[in-house]
Protein backbone atom coordinates (compact mmCIF):
# COMPACT_ATOMS: atom_id res chain seq x y z
CA UNK A 1 0.00 0.00 0.00
CA UNK A 2 0.87 3.31 -0.88
CA UNK A 3 0.45 5.40 2.01
CA UNK A 4 0.65 9.41 2.57
CA UNK A 5 2.76 11.53 4.49
CA UNK A 6 1.53 13.97 6.69
CA UNK A 7 4.66 15.62 7.72
CA UNK A 8 5.28 17.79 4.57
CA UNK A 9 4.92 21.83 5.55
CA UNK A 10 4.75 23.74 2.91
CA UNK A 11 8.10 25.14 3.91
CA UNK A 12 9.63 21.84 4.16
CA UNK A 13 8.71 21.08 0.58
CA UNK A 14 9.80 24.11 -0.40
CA UNK A 15 13.04 23.17 1.48
CA UNK A 16 13.23 20.51 -0.71
CA UNK A 17 12.99 22.50 -3.77
CA UNK A 18 15.67 24.87 -2.64
CA UNK A 19 18.71 21.84 -2.14
CA UNK A 20 21.61 22.52 -4.14
CA UNK A 21 20.55 20.59 -7.75
CA UNK A 22 23.39 17.56 -7.32
CA UNK A 23 22.09 17.27 -3.46
CA UNK A 24 18.24 17.15 -4.69
CA UNK A 25 19.10 14.54 -7.57
CA UNK A 26 21.17 12.35 -5.14
CA UNK A 27 18.31 12.44 -2.71
CA UNK A 28 15.89 11.28 -5.27
CA UNK A 29 17.97 9.46 -6.77
CA UNK A 30 18.61 7.50 -3.10
CA UNK A 31 14.84 7.27 -2.37
CA UNK A 32 14.28 6.43 -6.36
CA UNK A 33 16.52 2.65 -6.18
CA UNK A 34 15.33 1.76 -2.18
CA UNK A 35 11.71 1.25 -3.58
CA UNK A 36 12.35 0.85 -7.40
CA UNK A 37 14.77 -0.90 -10.37
CA UNK A 38 16.48 2.48 -11.27
CA UNK A 39 16.47 1.46 -15.08
CA UNK A 40 13.31 -0.05 -15.56
CA UNK A 41 10.57 2.46 -16.99
CA UNK A 42 6.75 1.68 -16.52
CA UNK A 43 5.06 1.89 -20.32
CA UNK A 44 1.88 3.25 -20.91
CA UNK A 45 0.01 3.84 -23.86
CA UNK A 46 -2.94 6.70 -24.22
CA UNK A 47 -6.03 6.36 -26.32
CA UNK A 48 -8.63 8.78 -26.77
CA UNK A 49 -11.79 7.14 -26.71
CA UNK A 50 -13.97 10.65 -26.98
CA UNK A 51 -12.45 13.54 -28.27
CA UNK A 52 -13.75 17.31 -27.95
CA UNK A 53 -16.78 19.18 -27.13
CA UNK A 54 -15.82 19.01 -23.43
CA UNK A 55 -17.78 21.88 -21.77
CA UNK A 56 -15.00 23.12 -19.08
CA UNK A 57 -12.86 25.86 -19.88
CA UNK A 58 -9.43 24.17 -18.76
CA UNK A 59 -7.23 26.91 -19.98
CA UNK A 60 -4.78 24.25 -21.40
CA UNK A 61 -7.08 22.11 -23.54
CA UNK A 62 -8.03 22.02 -27.24
CA UNK A 63 -11.04 19.64 -26.62
CA UNK A 64 -13.17 22.88 -24.89
CA UNK A 65 -16.02 24.07 -26.33
CA UNK A 66 -15.10 27.57 -25.00
CA UNK A 67 -11.82 27.80 -27.10
CA UNK A 68 -11.35 27.95 -30.59
CA UNK A 69 -8.61 25.19 -31.21
CA UNK A 70 -9.13 23.71 -34.31
CA UNK A 71 -9.91 19.81 -32.83
CA UNK A 72 -12.96 18.58 -34.16
CA UNK A 73 -15.29 16.78 -32.10
CA UNK A 74 -15.91 13.27 -32.30
CA UNK A 75 -18.41 10.46 -30.59
CA UNK A 76 -17.18 7.71 -28.29
CA UNK A 77 -14.79 4.64 -30.36
CA UNK A 78 -16.67 1.96 -30.87
CA UNK A 79 -15.56 -1.71 -29.14
CA UNK A 80 -13.64 -3.13 -32.04
CA UNK A 81 -11.55 0.37 -32.44
CA UNK A 82 -10.43 0.20 -28.69
CA UNK A 83 -9.54 -3.79 -28.94
CA UNK A 84 -6.89 -2.76 -32.05
CA UNK A 85 -6.26 0.09 -29.83
CA UNK A 86 -5.43 -2.78 -26.70
CA UNK A 87 -3.90 -5.35 -29.69
CA UNK A 88 -1.58 -2.39 -30.69
CA UNK A 89 -0.53 -1.07 -26.92
CA UNK A 90 0.35 -4.94 -26.12
CA UNK A 91 2.66 -5.03 -28.85
CA UNK A 92 4.51 -1.95 -28.64
CA UNK A 93 5.59 -2.61 -24.66
CA UNK A 94 3.34 -0.83 -23.46
CA UNK A 95 2.06 -2.20 -19.58
CA UNK A 96 -1.42 0.05 -19.20
CA UNK A 97 -3.71 1.21 -21.43
CA UNK A 98 -4.95 4.70 -20.31
CA UNK A 99 -8.24 6.14 -22.18
CA UNK A 100 -9.55 9.24 -21.70
CA UNK A 101 -13.19 10.80 -22.71
CA UNK A 102 -13.56 14.27 -22.91
CA UNK A 103 -16.75 15.03 -20.90
CA UNK A 104 -17.43 16.70 -17.76
CA UNK A 105 -18.78 14.01 -16.03
CA UNK A 106 -20.25 10.73 -17.51
CA UNK A 107 -23.80 9.86 -17.58
CA UNK A 108 -24.25 6.25 -16.15
CA UNK A 109 -24.83 4.19 -20.11
CA UNK A 110 -21.44 6.42 -20.74
CA UNK A 111 -20.12 4.49 -17.62
CA UNK A 112 -21.65 1.23 -19.29
CA UNK A 113 -19.98 1.60 -22.66
CA UNK A 114 -16.50 2.63 -20.80
CA UNK A 115 -16.95 -0.65 -18.25
CA UNK A 116 -17.21 -2.81 -21.79
CA UNK A 117 -13.68 -1.50 -23.00
CA UNK A 118 -12.28 -1.93 -19.20
CA UNK A 119 -12.92 -5.74 -20.19
CA UNK A 120 -11.31 -5.47 -23.44
CA UNK A 121 -8.09 -4.07 -21.87
CA UNK A 122 -8.14 -6.19 -19.23
CA UNK A 123 -8.05 -9.48 -21.91
CA UNK A 124 -4.35 -8.24 -22.86
CA UNK A 125 -2.86 -8.49 -19.70
CA UNK A 126 -3.02 -4.86 -19.63
CA UNK A 127 -3.85 -2.07 -16.91
CA UNK A 128 -6.24 0.02 -17.25
CA UNK A 129 -6.95 3.39 -16.43
CA UNK A 130 -9.53 5.67 -17.52
CA UNK A 131 -9.86 9.66 -17.21
CA UNK A 132 -13.37 10.30 -17.73
CA UNK A 133 -14.03 13.71 -15.78
CA UNK A 134 -16.21 13.73 -12.22
CA UNK A 135 -17.30 10.48 -11.03
CA UNK A 136 -20.29 9.79 -8.71
CA UNK A 137 -19.46 6.99 -6.33
CA UNK A 138 -21.90 4.60 -7.71
CA UNK A 139 -19.77 4.73 -11.16
CA UNK A 140 -16.65 4.54 -9.65
CA UNK A 141 -17.90 1.11 -8.23
CA UNK A 142 -18.89 0.31 -11.10
CA UNK A 143 -15.55 0.59 -13.20
CA UNK A 144 -13.90 -0.85 -10.26
CA UNK A 145 -16.28 -4.03 -10.70
CA UNK A 146 -15.42 -3.73 -13.99
CA UNK A 147 -11.62 -4.26 -13.42
CA UNK A 148 -10.31 -0.68 -13.64
CA UNK A 149 -6.81 -0.73 -12.20
CA UNK A 150 -6.32 3.39 -12.26
CA UNK A 151 -8.54 6.44 -12.38
CA UNK A 152 -6.85 9.46 -13.72
CA UNK A 153 -7.91 12.67 -12.62
CA UNK A 154 -4.94 15.21 -11.86
CA UNK A 155 -5.41 18.52 -9.43
CA UNK A 156 -3.44 20.36 -12.48
CA UNK A 157 -1.81 23.25 -10.01
CA UNK A 158 -2.56 24.58 -6.42
CA UNK A 159 -5.69 25.13 -4.99
CA UNK A 160 -4.92 29.01 -4.83
CA UNK A 161 -4.01 29.28 -8.73
CA UNK A 162 -6.29 27.26 -9.75
CA UNK A 163 -8.67 29.46 -10.42
CA UNK A 164 -6.27 31.19 -12.97
CA UNK A 165 -7.08 27.91 -15.21
CA UNK A 166 -10.24 26.75 -14.82
CA UNK A 167 -14.08 28.27 -13.74
CA UNK A 168 -16.17 25.49 -14.63
CA UNK A 169 -15.04 22.82 -11.84
CA UNK A 170 -13.66 23.66 -8.37
CA UNK A 171 -10.67 22.22 -6.78
CA UNK A 172 -13.54 20.44 -4.19
CA UNK A 173 -14.43 18.82 -6.86
CA UNK A 174 -11.53 17.26 -8.45
CA UNK A 175 -10.71 16.18 -4.53
CA UNK A 176 -14.54 14.70 -4.24
CA UNK A 177 -14.02 12.38 -7.65
CA UNK A 178 -10.67 11.20 -6.06
CA UNK A 179 -12.22 10.58 -2.92
CA UNK A 180 -15.06 8.59 -4.43
CA UNK A 181 -12.26 7.20 -6.77
CA UNK A 182 -10.24 5.70 -3.32
CA UNK A 183 -13.59 4.49 -1.79
CA UNK A 184 -14.29 2.26 -4.78
CA UNK A 185 -10.56 0.88 -4.04
CA UNK A 186 -9.52 2.06 -7.73
CA UNK A 187 -5.49 3.57 -7.74
CA UNK A 188 -4.99 6.88 -8.10
CA UNK A 189 -3.13 8.54 -10.96
CA UNK A 190 -3.14 11.80 -10.34
CA UNK A 191 -0.27 14.90 -10.68
CA UNK A 192 -0.22 18.20 -12.35
CA UNK A 193 0.88 20.46 -14.97
CA UNK A 194 3.92 22.98 -15.27
CA UNK A 195 4.14 25.88 -17.30
CA UNK A 196 0.68 27.51 -16.89
CA UNK A 197 2.04 30.98 -14.68
CA UNK A 198 2.34 28.84 -11.59
CA UNK A 199 5.01 29.96 -9.19
CA UNK A 200 7.51 26.99 -7.65
CA UNK A 201 4.71 27.88 -4.09
CA UNK A 202 2.24 26.03 -6.62
CA UNK A 203 3.93 23.19 -7.53
CA UNK A 204 4.63 22.98 -3.62
CA UNK A 205 1.42 23.27 -3.06
CA UNK A 206 -0.35 20.72 -5.39
CA UNK A 207 2.36 18.27 -4.39
CA UNK A 208 1.40 18.74 -0.75
CA UNK A 209 -1.90 18.71 -1.39
CA UNK A 210 -1.53 14.86 -2.84
CA UNK A 211 0.62 14.49 0.34
CA UNK A 212 -2.32 14.74 2.17
CA UNK A 213 -4.66 12.44 1.08
CA UNK A 214 -5.39 9.57 3.28
CA UNK A 215 -3.53 7.42 0.64
CA UNK A 216 -1.26 8.89 -1.61
CA UNK A 217 -1.69 8.61 -5.29
CA UNK A 218 -0.50 5.49 -6.81
CA UNK A 219 1.01 7.13 -9.86
CA UNK A 220 1.86 10.89 -10.26
CA UNK A 221 2.08 12.49 -13.62
CA UNK A 222 4.52 15.32 -14.04
CA UNK A 223 3.54 17.45 -17.39
CA UNK A 224 5.03 20.07 -18.95
CA UNK A 225 2.49 22.54 -20.71
CA UNK A 226 2.28 22.00 -24.57
CA UNK A 227 0.82 25.09 -25.78
CA UNK A 228 -1.50 24.73 -28.13
CA UNK A 229 -2.86 27.32 -30.77
CA UNK A 230 -6.65 28.59 -29.58
CA UNK A 231 -6.48 28.29 -25.68
CA UNK A 232 -6.12 30.61 -23.39
CA UNK A 233 -2.20 29.26 -22.65
CA UNK A 234 -1.05 29.50 -26.59
CA UNK A 235 1.34 31.91 -25.90
CA UNK A 236 2.39 30.45 -21.79
CA UNK A 237 6.25 30.66 -21.60
CA UNK A 238 8.02 27.03 -21.39
CA UNK A 239 8.67 26.19 -17.99
CA UNK A 240 12.60 25.91 -17.08
CA UNK A 241 14.40 22.79 -17.88
CA UNK A 242 16.14 22.49 -14.33
CA UNK A 243 13.14 23.53 -12.66
CA UNK A 244 11.10 21.02 -14.35
CA UNK A 245 13.59 18.19 -13.17
CA UNK A 246 13.59 19.61 -9.47
CA UNK A 247 9.89 18.94 -9.92
CA UNK A 248 10.02 15.19 -10.74
CA UNK A 249 12.83 15.23 -7.79
CA UNK A 250 10.79 16.74 -4.73
CA UNK A 251 7.76 14.36 -5.65
CA UNK A 252 9.77 11.35 -6.14
CA UNK A 253 11.33 12.13 -2.18
CA UNK A 254 7.87 12.52 -0.93
CA UNK A 255 6.30 9.68 -2.88
CA UNK A 256 9.03 6.95 -2.64
CA UNK A 257 6.23 4.03 -3.45
CA UNK A 258 4.40 6.17 -6.35
CA UNK A 259 5.47 5.75 -9.79
CA UNK A 260 6.49 9.62 -11.42
CA UNK A 261 5.35 9.67 -14.82
CA UNK A 262 7.24 12.20 -17.38
CA UNK A 263 4.27 12.95 -19.16
CA UNK A 264 3.04 15.39 -21.25
CA UNK A 265 5.46 17.78 -23.26
CA UNK A 266 8.22 15.14 -24.14
CA UNK A 267 8.14 15.69 -27.43
CA UNK A 268 9.69 18.95 -27.06
CA UNK A 269 12.33 17.48 -24.57
CA UNK A 270 16.24 17.06 -25.47
CA UNK A 271 17.13 13.69 -24.93
CA UNK A 272 19.60 14.89 -21.70
CA UNK A 273 16.31 16.46 -19.96
CA UNK A 274 14.21 13.65 -20.21
CA UNK A 275 17.89 11.83 -19.21
CA UNK A 276 17.92 14.04 -16.16
CA UNK A 277 13.99 13.63 -15.13
CA UNK A 278 14.93 9.52 -15.06
CA UNK A 279 17.95 10.35 -13.04
CA UNK A 280 15.64 12.47 -10.38
CA UNK A 281 13.16 9.80 -10.01
CA UNK A 282 10.79 9.50 -12.69
CA UNK A 283 9.87 5.71 -13.64
CA UNK A 284 6.88 5.99 -16.23
CA UNK A 285 6.23 7.24 -19.54
CA UNK A 286 3.80 7.04 -22.19
CA UNK A 287 4.57 5.22 -25.48
CA UNK A 288 2.59 6.56 -28.70
CA UNK A 289 3.12 9.50 -30.98
CA UNK A 290 -0.31 10.82 -29.69
CA UNK A 291 -1.42 12.15 -26.06
CA UNK A 292 -5.13 12.36 -26.58
CA UNK A 293 -4.80 15.82 -28.66
CA UNK A 294 -0.80 16.64 -28.59
CA UNK A 295 2.15 15.00 -30.08
CA UNK A 296 4.51 12.53 -27.76
CA UNK A 297 8.16 11.54 -28.45
CA UNK A 298 8.02 8.73 -31.34
CA UNK A 299 7.98 5.14 -29.76
CA UNK A 300 11.63 4.64 -32.28
CA UNK A 301 12.97 7.56 -30.28
CA UNK A 302 12.06 6.27 -27.24
CA UNK A 303 13.79 2.82 -28.22
CA UNK A 304 17.00 4.69 -29.23
CA UNK A 305 16.72 6.71 -25.84
CA UNK A 306 16.44 3.53 -23.46
CA UNK A 307 19.49 1.99 -25.74
CA UNK A 308 21.42 4.66 -24.69
CA UNK A 309 20.58 5.15 -21.19
CA UNK A 310 20.68 0.77 -20.94
CA UNK A 311 16.76 1.12 -19.52
CA UNK A 312 13.65 -1.13 -20.09
CA UNK A 313 10.48 -0.99 -19.83
CA UNK A 314 8.95 -3.47 -16.96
Amino acid sequence: MTTASHAYSLDHILEIYARPFNDLIFAAQQVHRQHFDANTIQCSTLLSIKTGGCPEDCGYCSQSVHHSSDLKSEALMDLEAVRSAAAAAKANGAQRLCMGAAWRAPHDKDIEKVAAMIQIVKEYGLESCVTLGMLKNSQAERLQAAGLDYYNHNLDTSPEFYGEVIHTRSFQDRLDTLEAVRDAGIKICSGGILGMGESRRDRARMLQVLSQLPQAPESIPINALVPIPGTPLESAPPIDGLEFVRTIAVARVMFPEAYVRLSAGRESMSDELQALAFLAGANSIFLGDRLLTTDNASSSHDQMLFEKLGLHAG
